[in-house]
């Protein structure tokens, strides 16, 4: 019998951003949720992970919580009637499941865009919150170090994380390789539409880029990206200025005609090379732009382009991903059998030691200092030699399966119940 893992997730995969939006968690939200399941329903191994495609909860009980955890979240969103956003949730009541589950996520392999790299910090911030709270257990723990082994694993040995595979990434990636050359490089991101509003949060993420403006015409919406992310900003009417300033200008402007217009584009004098990158549908930058000396523009096919390219080398490396994912499974599943015998053979040394101290009793007030330690030296080598092959027998067993049978007769033969009782 394996260790009882368990997890509880609503995700993009069934629920609609409507219903991700109501239950998602900040960090706060996730530490008190924590605390409620750790103290109130008294789970323990506890991982409360919250992002924009899922929030997930794994912990360990015998019998599946999945309910009380969806009415726990409920009353903490303050929803009324969570019953019926039930069958939103996936449960993985079997202990592979969930921890697969789990590796699957944190890889990336369950990701909207395949391989986020996103996602693993994300466990990792997840997990230290558990660890802060003091609900994670030793399963839990390593569980988790081998996620982020097999993770490092994933990036050094597949083509698994190569690439911008999303288009707000692939966005962010040509403008790094078109202002390679250029120090500290000013970039303006003009209209807030979806994909825009992805590429300024990646733009927040970048250590490369300290220079980038966010301009829109609702300021409400831009001021509340820009403080999220920690960008500038600049008003509307002063767009002709912030133009003029910047090497980049990327626009996410949704209008049925284009915005940026040669007679515009030339009237910014420029003087040596300006990139104007598209990601609006229809195109918010005209054609005829880049006649302008100096103006070179890169539409949403380009970006996409660079986008698929690089999805699907990432699918492609899939097949090696879950390969990393089995070998890593494997032995954890070896040391989580080891665990369920590990109190047997912590009982076991218990009651030798405490045979060995009572003959050490026996004899040491006739033996001088040095012999005392000379004696204590042997018998402890003694002990951990006949402690040896018993552990290497219920590993191995372990291992088969077949541990049960050696416990009990371990048990019998050395009276460990009573053993543990006189200890307690």
């Amino acid at each position: 019998m394996l260790h009882p893992f368990k997890a509880v997730s609503l995700s993009f995969k069934k629920a609609p951003l409507a219903i991700r939006e109501l239950i998602a968690l900040d960090e706060a939200a996730c530490r008190r949720f924590l605390h409620t399941l750790h103290h109130e329903l008294g789970l323990s191994d506890l991982l409360v992970l919250s992002t924009c495609n899922r929030t997930e909860v794994y912990y360990s009980a015998e019998r599946d919580q999945s309910p009380a955890i969806i009415e726990a979240l409920g009353e903490l969103k303050g929803l009324a009637e969570v019953s019926e956003f039930f069958p939103y949730f996936d449960v993985f009541d079997e202990h592979h499941d969930a921890v697969q589950h789990l590796f699957e996520v944190a890889m990336g392999l369950e990701a909207q865009v395949v391989g986020d790299l996103q996602i693993s910090n994300q466990v990792k911030q997840a997990y230290q919150w558990s660890a802060d709270a003091d609900a994670a257990g030793p399963f839990l723990h390593r569980l988790l170090h081998t996620v982020f082994f097999t993770n490092k694993r994933v990036q050094q040995e597949t083509s698994f994380r190569d690439g911008a595979a999303s288009t707000s990434y692939a966005a962010l990636e040509l403008v790094e390789e078109l202002t390679a050359d250029v120090a500290n490089p000013r970039v303006l991101v003009v209209g807030l539409g979806e994909i825009g509003a992805d590429v300024c949060r990646h733009f927040g993420d970048s250590k490369t880029f300290t220079d980038v403006t966010i301009c829109n015409r609702t300021r409400a919406k831009a001021e509340a990206l820009a403080e999220e992310c920690g960008l500038g900003l600049v008003d509307f009417e002063n767009l002709a200025e912030a133009l003029k300033e910047a090497d980049v200008v990327i626009s996410s402007i949704a209008h049925a005609e284009p915005f940026f217009t040669r007679a515009l584009v030339a009237n910014l004098e420029v003087l040596s090379y300006k990139f104007f990158i598209d990601l609006s549908v229809p195109r918010s930058i005209a054609p005829d732009v880049e006649q302008v000396p100096g103006v070179l523009v890169y539409n949403i096919d380009a970006i996409q382009s660079k986008a698929s390219a690089a999805l699907e080398r990432r699918l492609a490396a899939v097949p090696q991903v879950r390969a990393i994912i089995a070998e890593s499974m494997v032995g954890l599943q070896d040391w989580t059998k080891e665990m369920l015998v590990s109190p047997t053979i912590q009982k076991l040394k218990n009651a030798l030691e405490q045979i060995r101290l009572e003959e050490m009793d026996r004899y040491q007030k006739k033996l001088s200092p040095a012999e005392t330690k000379r004696l204590d030296d042997i018998t402890r080598s003694l002990m951990q030699k006949i402690l040896k092959q018993p552990v290497l027998q219920l590993k191995a067993a372990c291992k088969r399966g077949e541990a049960d049978q050696l416990i009990d007769t371990l048990t019998d033969l050395f009276d460990l119940e009573r053993q543990s009782a006189a200890v307690s």
